[in-house]
């Protein structure tokens, strides 16, 4: 039998009994509350770290590149890396997402995003971005050139490719 490690911390769980996944009650209820993140995006080696001003990194912490794989991992990797605050995903190879700025007012989404975002067939997740104040959709698709919609303060883009999206987990519930 191989070492055995703990679901969430990686903790050694030799000492716990054969079928424990987790080395405390703390650590399965983290584990159960981590936001789930869709297979279609967590299969797919296109995953960078990001600092709080959103730039790609690394897992090494050098910066990455939207457009150079050889700088992008697996999620594990990115996940398990503590470069940066937090992960970004580099989209293409069927992922587009939309990008809804200045759309969530003391954590309420305006009526005209609410309206774009259930049109929207079919999302993989939909998130707040990291300001608190914009959602993230991402959507099967497949690569093209980018659009910007602007009308007054709203501002509505989708990119497929060449471009990466800091990715929260936040989950919006529409």
């Amino acid at each position: 039998m191989g070492n055995r490690a703990c679901g969430n911390c990686g903790t050694s769980l030799k000492l716990l009994r054969a079928d424990a996944k987790f080395c405390s009650t703390k650590c399965r209820v983290y584990f159960s509350r981590k936001p789930k993140l869709p297979v279609e995006m967590t299969s797919r080696h296109r995953w960078v770290r990001r600092d709080e001003n959103k730039i790609p990194l690394t897992v090494a912490g050098r910066y990455a590149s939207s457009t150079k794989s050889s700088t992008w991992a697996a999620y594990e990797q990115c996940a398990k890396s503590t470069v940066g605050v937090g992960l970004g995903y580099v989209l293409g190879d069927g992922i587009g997402c939309w990008d809804f700025d200045h759309c969530i007012t003391d954590g309420v989404l305006a009526g005209w995003a609410r309206e774009f975002i259930e049109a929207i067939d079919a999302p993989l997740l939909i998130e707040v971005s990291q300001s608190g104040e914009g959602v993230h959709v991402f959507v099967k698709a497949p690569e093209g050139p980018g659009r910007k919609i602007r009308n007054g303060e709203r501002c509505i883009e989708f990119y497929s490719t060449g471009r990466y999206i800091a990715v929260t987990g936040n989950r919006l519930a529409l």
